[in-house]
């Protein structure tokens, strides 16, 4: 059996390879002999997945920010349309990545109606109001829907799609991350020390928006707790060399990172992050957070007084109780002022315990372990 999923940027990649690992256990139990090729990055390829083209560094947010990546884009899809053209797969399974994804569910529906086509992470409509032509499209293209969140769920079935709510993958995901203290002994760090995680970017367009924003606020924090230490994730190797300048310019008692990453999260005090997948990852960890975002001012503008877009919420904490869980730092709010205003509050007990409590709330829209089990079980039973 030959399974396509299709997906990208870096938490595509990441859920990606979740299910990837999911279908070849179950696979394996049911004693098939499964093929999956992708779109995805380097853990869907080291999951067991063979890479068509590597969409992890392909993605933005915003009108003007996405321009570079109109032509690669579209230009892997290309390849990969023709490749399905010559081999046809069993299945084929959306996560995200909605305009790319759009484009590809068409085309397989066009080509192969009789191929099942599964959407697992479906676009945030109803966050983004992006207009019901987008939606519908979604409905039209699917022979499944896989939720992760309830009211994601929700929506879609309005709509008239086969929904399953499975729950969200990364409670998988957090089983196997150590606790603090395990965390801390691996890392070398000592239990009173104050640590901050800083996660600046995973496109981009992050480097230029939200890496001075983040890096400025942390020298600031450095200068009112003079013993801190900072580390820095590396989401992608391309942004290596930005950081490490980033992290000379402002002076930084930092720790860039590659690897142990869940280690990392685990064991710090608090983050300042982009607002992306990796909230959900760290709100599982029960790790106090700041979320700010931005886009170019042109963009902005454009949204706020040509389109008119609003959003109750952005980060993914927040989307699953429509509550504001995290504090969201948006565009001209995100200053580094606001930033180490609100990091520095965290810090304190009150302000610390308010945040998991609301964390524990959360946790339960989430659904129980064995999520990417469910939806592997789902998107088999569509073919066995």
């Amino acid at each position: 059996m030959r399974i396509f999923i299709s997906t990208g940027e870096v938490s595509g990649d990441l859920q990606g390879a979740l299910l990837v690992k999911a279908l070849r256990d179950r696979a394996k139990q049911s004693g098939l002999n499964l093929e999956i090729l992708a779109l995805g990055g380097k853990r869907m390829a080291a999951a067991g997945a063979t890479l068509l083209g590597d969409t992890s560094a392909i993605g933005s947010i915003g009108i003007f920010e996405s321009l570079p990546y109109v032509l690669p884009t579209l230009q892997m899809q290309r390849r990969v349309k023709r490749y399905l053209r010559q081999n046809p797969p069993d299945l084929v399974v959306m996560i995200d990545y909605l305009a790319p994804n759009l484009g590809i569910g068409s085309y397989v529906k066009r080509h192969f109606p009789q191929i099942p086509v599964v959407y697992y992470i479906a676009p945030q409509e109803w966050v983004w109001s992006l207009g019901a032509n987008k939606t519908k499209r979604v409905v039209e293209l699917v022979d499944r829907l896989l939720a992760i969140f309830p009211e994601e769920a929700c929506y879609y079935e309005k709509w008239g799609a086969d929904v399953t709510w499975v729950g969200h993958p990364l409670v998988d995901r957090m089983q196997s991350t150590p606790s603090r203290s395990q965390a801390r002994e691996a890392l070398g760090i000592a239990p009173d020390q104050v640590a901050i995680a800083l996660l600046p970017a995973s496109r981009h367009q992050e480097v230029k928006y939200l890496l001075p924003v983040i890096f400025e606020a942390a020298r600031r924090i450095q200068a009112q707790l003079p013993h801190v230490e900072f580390w820095v994730p590396l989401s992608l190797e391309a942004y290596r060399r930005p950081v490490e300048q980033a992290i000379q310019t402002y002076g930084l008692r930092a720790t860039l990172v590659t690897e142990q990453v869940q280690t990392v999260f685990a064991a710090m005090d608090l983050a300042i992050a982009k607002s992306g997948t990796v909230n959900l990852e760290l709100a599982l960890l029960d790790i106090p957070q700041v979320v700010l975002y931005r886009v170019s001012p042109l963009t902005a503008w454009i949204a706020q007084n040509i389109l008119k877009f609003k959003i109750p919420f952005m980060s993914p904490p927040n989307l699953v109780e429509m509550q504001p869980i995290v504090p969201e730092l948006l565009q001209d709010d995100a200053t580094p002022e606001s930033v180490t205003h609100t990091a520095l509050k965290l810090l304190q007990p009150e302000a610390r315990q308010q945040m998991l409590a609301d964390y524990q709330k959360m946790r339960q829209a989430l659904g129980e372990p064995g999520v990417c089990d469910r939806a592997a079980h789902e998107i088999l039973s569509l073919v066995l």
